[in-house]
């Protein structure tokens, strides 16, 4: 059954064109995967599904009565807004009829009028039928499922006011899970998530009764999830009807085919060129001329203008240019932690520490939010000291630090200034270097913080790159980044060869480069030689 569909939809931005003509339907029950590198509109079509905007031009058809869940980015809710009770908001009828069985408890706990004391007991029952139809005994049991799968139980009691970024996000997923719309929409659902609850969000979305649609750049989760993937491209939608690893050699052959024909399709258009001319040619030619030929001509010259011209396939996007150097080796012991423990008032975040990277290693860092990974990090990098125990850093180290929320970079300053106080050249040599990671023209004197999360994430390792560091400590580098770009960053680290020490929730990225993994949990790091799933495997048995 269709519950949407959009015909010949364009959408606009400014003066822009983001997409245009844009054809599909959307059935009950799918999983789809919405992917597409950043900027070619796939946060605008959520937004025309969601009903949120309007196209610009085109028409959208929604099932009668369908129910439409987007999870919003910035809403609108009052800072002492307890977390706990935006939860329970959402169920505003059950909660109306909760009160109204409380209201009629009291009542006939003090009625003596056995005719009034009947008449409140059947309507009791009528209340309490309809709560319990509705779901209203299960009520507190989802409330607690969710909170507890997206490991956000120690929000409860906090205001909307005392929240992250990431924790907000967190609690508009919840309340969009709880509300069960008939279609879901999730723009980078797992963004802020741990591995615990992206394990438990992928359980829930598998079983989920509705239809989901699903932007992300996690490869996993999509593998683990969807259906169908809908992949947007140069403002067209190409439909697959696989999971994402089967997609990406499907594309890659849809491609070749593609550019096969539209080369069989411009030497066809040749040969009719060359064969009109050469008709028209002859008829001038022959005494008197020949008309048989110039209609000949004119008729090919018809067919020619009825052929629809295929556009020319692009078989590889530009890429960022992602080429990590070393001046220099460090020594062979390039960390060590021993013994170490931090506490934070009475909150002890480890203890008895022992953490060893070697020269050359690939180590990650796994573990739940708020276990302390980005602190480990802050220790080696001197930001932290240690209350008990020792951090010693190895010989001729150059460090570079790409932290998740990317605060080394100066907010006021343009982009081209921003990169040369990081790396010293001329600015032209500086906008050479931005071109390389997709910074162009006279976006190079904007201001970062008018760049996408993104953006500002190439920016960073644009710096990172020229400054020739031996080791990159790295915390969520695949966060902002669309899956083109985080595979251009997996390639240029897998040929960097310093030591690499980096805490990521991207289960791809961990098993690609990481042969090391280091869980931090219940105040304890446990070290396994082993890739991410292979460890992961490994602790869920033991």
């Amino acid at each position: 059954m269709i519950i949407c569909s959009l015909q010949n939809v364009t959408q606009t931005y400014g003066g822009n064109t983001i997409f245009s003509d844009i054809t599909c339907e959307f059935q009950q029950g799918e999983r789809i995967g919405l992917i597409g590198r950043n900027g070619e509109g796939k946060t605008s079509l959520l937004h025309l599904i969601a009903k949120r905007t309007e196209p610009a031009s085109g028409i959208i058809t929604w099932k009668k009565g369908l129910t439409v869940g987007l999870l919003q980015q910035n809403p609108d809710i009052a800072i002492n807004e307890k977390v706990e009770v935006l939860l329970y908001n959402v169920f505003t009828s059950l909660k109306a009829l909760r009160s109204k069985m409380e209201d009629l408890e009291e009542k006939m706990a003090s009625e003596s009028d056995p005719d009034k004391l009947t008449r409140l007991i059947g309507r009791y029952g009528e209340v309490q039928e309809a709560f319990q139809e509705q779901g209203g005994y299960e009520m507190d049991a989802q409330v607690r499922r969710v909170t507890s799968g997206l490991q956000m139980t120690q929000l409860l009691d906090k205001t909307w006011g005392q929240l992250s970024g990431g924790e907000r996000t967190k609690v508009g997923l919840a309340r969009l899970l709880l509300q069960a719309p008939d279609l879901l929409l999730l723009d980078e659902p797992t963004n802020h998530l741990d591995f615990l609850a992206i394990e438990w969000l992928t359980g829930f979305v598998q079983q989920y009764k509705g239809t989901v649609i699903i932007v992300s750049h996690d490869r996993y989760f999509l593998d683990e999830t969807v259906t169908s993937i809908l992949e947007m491209d140069q403002g067209e939608l190409i439909t697959y009807h696989t999971n994402y690893t089967n997609y990406v050699q499907e594309r890659e052959e849809r491609l070749l085919r593609e550019f096969q024909q539209y080369q069989d399709q411009q030497k066809k258009i040749k040969k009719m060129k060359e064969t009109i001319k050469r008709l028209k040619e002859w008829a001038n030619q022959a005494n008197p001329p020949n008309a048989g030929m110039h209609r000949q001509a004119k008729s090919m010259e018809k067919a020619l203008a009825r052929i629809e011209v295929m556009k020319r396939p692009i078989l590889e996007q530009k890429k960022m240019n992602l080429d990590f150097h070393m001046k220099k080796r460090s020594g062979k012991d390039v960390v060590v932690m021993d013994g170490v423990w931090k506490q934070y008032d009475e909150n002890v975040l480890f203890a008895d520490l022992q953490f060893h990277v070697r020269f050359q290693e690939r180590v990650a860092i796994v573990g739940e939010n708020g276990t302390g990974k980005s602190t480990i990090l802050k220790l080696i990098l001197g930001r932290e000291e240690a209350d008990i125990g020792e951090v010693k850093l190895g010989s001729n180290l150059s460090i570079g630090f790409l932290s998740q929320h990317m605060l080394e970079l100066e907010s006021e300053n343009t982009i081209v200034n921003e990169f040369r106080e990081h790396v010293h050249v001329t600015e032209g040599e500086a906008r050479a270097m931005l071109a390389k990671f997709l910074l162009y023209g006279d976006t190079v004197f904007q201001k970062v913080k008018s760049l996408s999360g993104g953006e500002k994430m190439r920016l960073r390792l644009a710096e990172l790159v020229y400054q020739d560091h031996n080791l990159l400590i790295l915390d969520e580098p695949t966060n902002h980044l669309d899956i083109e770009s985080k595979e251009v960053l997996e390639e240029a680290l897998e040929q960097f060869e310093g030591t690499i020490i980096a805490v990521s929730h991207d289960r791809y990225f961990l098993d690609r480069l990481f042969p090391v993994t280091y869980l931090l949990q219940e105040n304890r790091l446990t070290k396994f030689e082993l890739s991410y799933t292979d460890a992961r495997r490994k602790w869920k048995k033991e």
